[in-house]
């Protein structure tokens, strides 16, 4: 791991990955300090040496590595560095879009973060002008921000997007594209090798790429760890309800490591409708599978958009005899008008909470809800980065069961380990 301000590692935020960015970068540099005085400490006591002696050692090393002639001004101190790549984004009156890197990236490790559902007003060109960016703007603006950072010599340019473009339009069934793919090539022809990225929507997507690699991440642990402050996960009378039968193996995960029973609803569509609003969905009929009278149901998916299927789900199981609904959604979009069909749910009694992550940003109006929490990815992320960077192990990471079970040990659970 490097300590010094020569660390090759850097974090470009775009626009509408701004905010999580910052998160990330909080971690990272919080990651790296901590790290560094445990180091201290115990080169300090292995060798027989004072703290201000190992830093002084470690500082100079530091030095001597760097190329430019400057050199630490306090040598007893640790710097950490900055990681973000400063970078300007201009829009164009005719909407066309410009990255640039404003410090240099030669020989670095560079992440580009890119929030591509970030549909509230941003100033891009800091001129008190807004603009609400669809999906498509996002993406090319993370194109251009490769672009920029490969013609300025990068040694490894890696993407982070924590919702990845286009990832329901990964099955065709007849004349349509296949965007998912599609976004995944143009990336590999820019010479990107890996994408990091959140409970991807089908794991059809990974399996079309040649040589690019994708990090998938969950947020089981999170999730969980809200969870626990809602209920008492070992006395309560849980039970988890798959809300349809494409989310049957997340909650699944949840109900083995939780040691609950698992119920499903199971669904027919009529595809042949397009949902515009929570208030009409594709759904023709639903069907309960398991018991939830008198229970707490706990319902996970991977992504909710208008949330339509999941209010009418909420409803069926209210009528079913649920005392109290919770739900978990890695990638909260809410779009439309889907926070006031939530809050008119709430009223109504059709659940408890709502748990989301900050993968997708959101402001105070929703944070401020009472039936919506927040949780926190942005340590996740910074830890894969620096473990991807260090070329250490994130199987770790991204098989979060043993760090789960350690999570539920501290409260005496007890679980399955497998």
């Amino acid at each position: 791991m490097n300590f010094s301000k020569v660390a090759n590692l850097g974090v470009v935020a775009c626009p509408g990955g701004e905010k999580f960015a910052d998160d990330v970068i909080a971690y990272l540099k919080r990651n790296y300090t901590n790290k560094h005085i445990k180091k201290v400490e115990l080169l300090a006591k292995n060798y027989g040496m004072t703290k201000d002696e190992v830093e002084k050692k470690l500082n100079f090393r530091s030095d001597v590595m760097d190329p430019n002639i400057s050199v630490t001004e306090d040598f007893y101190s640790f710097k950490c560095p900055e990681f973000k790549i400063p970078a300007k984004c201009t829009r164009f009156a005719n909407g066309e879009f410009k990255m640039e890197i404003k410090s240099t990236v030669r020989g670095m490790d560079v992440f580009i973060i890119q929030d591509v559902e970030n549909h509230y007003p941003l100033d891009i060109n800091n001129d008190g002008n807004k603009y609400v960016l669809s999906v498509a703007d996002h993406v090319f603006i993370l194109l251009t921000a490769i672009d920029a950072v490969m013609q300025s010599g990068a040694r490894s340019v890696s993407v982070v997007v924590p919702v990845y473009p286009f990832s329901r339009q990964h099955r065709r069934s007849g004349r349509e594209a296949l965007s998912a793919s599609m976004i995944g090539r143009i990336l590999e022809y820019l010479g990107i090798k890996k994408i990091i990225t959140l409970d991807i929507h089908s794991k059809e997507i990974e399996n079309s790429f040649n040589r690019l690699r994708m990090e998938n991440l969950h947020a089981s642990y999170q999730i969980i760890k809200e969870l626990g402050k809602l209920i008492d996960l070992e006395k309560e009378d849980l039970v988890i309800v798959s809300p349809d039968t494409g989310a049957t193996e997340r909650n699944k995960f949840y109900a083995t490591n939780l040691e609950k029973p698992l119920a499903l609803i199971y669904k027919e569509r009529d595809y042949a409708k397009v949902t515009g609003d929570a208030k009409t969905t594709n759904i023709t009929s639903m069907k309960l599978l398991g018991n939830v009278e008198g229970k707490t149901v706990f319902m996970a998916d991977d992504m909710l958009g208008t949330g339509g299927t999941l209010i009418k789900a909420m409803k069926m199981l209210k009528e079913a005899g649920a005392k109290k609904i919770i739900c978990a959604i890695s990638l909260p979009l809410f779009t439309g008008n889907a926070i006031a069909n939530f809050d008119e749910a709430y009223k109504n009694g059709y659940f408890y909470r709502l748990i989301g992550t900050n993968a997708v940003y959101h402001d105070q109006s929703l944070l401020d809800k009472e039936w919506y929490i927040s949780a926190s990815l942005s340590d996740l992320f910074a830890r894969i980065i620096s473990r991807l960077h260090q070329n250490r192990p994130i199987t770790p990471i991204i098989d979060n069961r043993k760090i789960i079970l350690q999570l539920l040990q501290k409260t005496d659970l007890k679980i399955k380990s497998e």
